[in-house]
């Protein structure tokens, strides 16, 4: 369920599991919304965002339960001042547990300079519709290319 006007999804709507997950974490992204994120996620979920080393994960192991995932989100997602998300397309078998989604989400900063990541997000859920696994394929260096410095907080 999409709860924000930061995210456009122009993807197919149905009420596919992992389908509904992604969407109610977006949400939570785009609102600042810790603690409703977490409730988005199993407590020993994996986040891997991206998949593979990175800033945000130097070992690339990705972020292991809520503790995990907490620490992600303090690093990557709190200073960021606004998300928006677009959803180009999803695939979901029905019966299945798992989707990916295709789009884009930019990332703006207080001062106004921001960056757009190209990316497809896969997320598997369990049985209680809480997502286990969420792995997201994007390229850091392409993103920082897509930097546009602000004009000033």
């Amino acid at each position: 369920m999409i709860t924000s006007d930061a995210i456009t999804w122009n993807a197919p709507r149905d009420d596919h599991p992992a389908r509904a997950a992604s969407q109610r974490s977006y949400s939570a992204v785009a609102k600042g919304d810790l603690q409703e994120w977490l409730t988005v996620y199993a407590e020993d979920a994996v986040v891997e965002d991206p998949v593979g080393p990175s800033m945000f994960d130097p070992d690339g192991n990705g972020h292991h339960g809520h503790d995990g995932i907490r620490a992600f989100w303090e690093v990557a997602i709190a200073p960021v001042y606004r998300f928006e998300f677009v959803i180009n397309d999803s695939f979901a078998n029905p019966g299945s547990n798992t989707c990916a989604n295709i789009g884009s989400i930019t990332t703006s900063f207080e001062d106004g300079s921001h960056t757009t990541t190209d990316l497809i997000m896969v997320y598997v859920v369990n049985d209680d519709g809480r997502v286990a696994s969420m792995k997201a394929y994007w390229e850091p260096d392409r993103t920082m290319a897509s930097f546009v410095q602000g004009g000033g907080a």
